[in-house]
């Protein structure tokens, strides 16, 4: 069994160097050096010391590809929610739907309390008078109208 420290000693400097080459950052080169010999002395029971520095080097170089894969990951991530941020959450809204002759006056208020206002079933309910079982329906209703002139629409 070989001694750790020795081993830190002797190559630390080496492994810090050639882990900052690649990277070009000190504070992640850090890391990696750190990595690299946590990784040792996890397997230190099937490491040969005469594969060292060897040994290191290459946990460094792999350690090196998976920081890039997960940054290029990330990226692609960050870059796709940015896009998703810049889409508006619903498609331009239609306001000569609410003017469709199928919709009474009722369903009109509702509909636009609701997705012009932003305001909850509850607090139409309170402004209109009607119990938040009614606006329920009336916007269920509406909803149902409109899908089907628009599928009419669409189709025609």
């Amino acid at each position: 069994m070989w001694d750790f420290d020795n081993i830190y000693r002797a190559h630390v400097d080496s492994v810090f160097r050639y882990a900052l080459s690649l990277v070009g950052s000190r504070s992640l080169a850090e890391d990696l050096t750190s990595e690299a010999f946590l990784a040792l002395l996890r397997h230190r029971d099937k490491i040969d010391e005469a594969r060292l520095p060897a040994w290191l080097f290459t946990v460094v170089k792999n350690r090196v590809v998976d920081h890039h894969r997960r940054r290029t990951t990330e990226q692609q991530y960050a870059d796709r929610s940015k896009s998703d941020q810049d889409k508006p959450a619903f498609p331009a809204f239609d306001a000569g739907l609410l003017e469709h002759k199928s919709l009474k006056p009722v369903h009109r208020v509702c509909l636009t309390l609701r997705y012009v206002h932003g305001m909850t079933r509850l607090e139409i309910a309170e402004t209109t008078g009607l119990s938040e079982t009614q606006v329920k329906g009336h916007l269920q209703y509406a909803l149902e109208i409109l899908r089907k002139v628009l599928v009419k629409d669409s189709s025609g």
